[in-house]
């Protein structure tokens, strides 16, 4: 059976992962990518190097992200948040990115049930001049759907 997820239902889900696929357009053609992420109530905070996603996101901010859980063909959950392009500077940005790496690696260890060598890569980039570009998404609206049978 196939049914619509409630907020509460789409912000679990949205929690409890860390991987999505980032949608925008740019000159009238949609673009998807997976990105890292980590959701914080009303915001999605993620993190980029220079390149077209952040001149496309710049130019136009209305951006959706996807997320799913996919078990089989008959037991899957997924949501779509819908929201615009923040970008963020100096020490608000250095700030989510602290919070950042320590809620995906929250996020990694619960679910996958291991600890993250890698997650001090972003504490060399917070103590850094040179930090990637840090942005946020705020979301705006919410849906989801999920097959159980």
């Amino acid at each position: 059976m196939i049914r619509p997820l409630d907020q509460e239902e789409c912000k679990l889900i949205l929690n409890q992962n860390y991987i999505g696929h980032l949608a925008y357009t740019h000159q009238n053609k949609p673009y998807v990518l997976p990105i890292t992420y980590f959701y914080k109530g009303d915001k999605i905070i993620c993190y980029s190097g220079d390149g077209h996603k952040i001149y496309a996101l710049r130019q136009n901010n209305a951006v959706a992200l996807e997320v799913s859980d996919i078990k089989s063909v008959t037991n899957w959950q997924s949501v779509v948040a819908h929201g615009s392009y923040q970008e963020l500077e100096g020490s608000t940005a250095k700030s989510l990115l602290h919070e950042f790496s320590l809620g995906v690696k929250d996020v990694i260890m619960r679910k996958e049930l291991r600890d993250l060598d890698f997650i001090n890569e972003f504490s060399a980039k917070i103590d850094s001049d040179d930090i990637p570009i840090v942005f946020v998404i705020n979301v705006e609206e919410m849906t989801g759907k999920m097959r159980r049978n």
